[in-house]
């Protein structure tokens, strides 16, 4: 398959020019409030996301749309909170990227902090990739891709996507 690096250049360009918004502009939005992932085990996805990666739960309680289902969250900070559901019962298989699907989140963590989970990572065998030295991109063990990165929120790589916190 060939691609055309030219033509997405152009269009990336065309794209900019008619949409990008100044940095400091107000979205409508407050925030994320959270995002939902898939567990098929709560003991094992607490273990990893409390007691690996330090994100502490909120929060368990039965599914309002499922009986039988635990819907439980865990603290991003600031706000944020990340959210699994299981489905007891149900053959959901396992993760698959998909287009339109989720492609990975990506949590900001102070670079002190993101040092002392890289290690963390390598003790409890979980191979990563890391990638500019600032981000480390891993599997759940649901299969979900996660990234730790301790660029600040509203930064990408040393590019500025705000001018200002909001």
């Amino acid at each position: 398959m060939s691609i055309d690096l030219e033509r997405i250049e152009r269009e990336r360009a065309r794209i900019t020019e008619t949409y990008l918004t100044r940095r400091d502009a107000t979205s409508s939005a407050r925030g994320i409030h959270h995002v939902a992932l898939l567990s098929s085990d709560v003991e094992r996805t607490v273990q990893f996301y409390q007691e690996l990666l330090e994100f502490p739960m909120l929060e368990i309680f039965e599914n309002r749309d499922y009986r039988g289902s635990n819907h439980f969250f865990f603290s991003l900070g600031n706000g944020n909170t990340l959210a699994f559901f299981d489905f007891p019962g149900l053959d959901l298989g396992p993760y698959a990227e998909v287009l339109g699907g989720l492609h990975h989140v990506a949590i900001s963590v102070e670079p002190a902090t993101w040092k002392r989970l890289r290690a963390k990572l390598d003790d409890a065998g979980v191979d990563y990739i890391l990638e500019s030295e600032v981000s480390i991109y891993f599997t759940d063990p649901d299969g979900a891709r996660i990234e730790l990165i301790a660029d600040p929120l509203g930064e990408m790589y040393g590019t500025k996507l705000l001018d200002q916190e909001e």
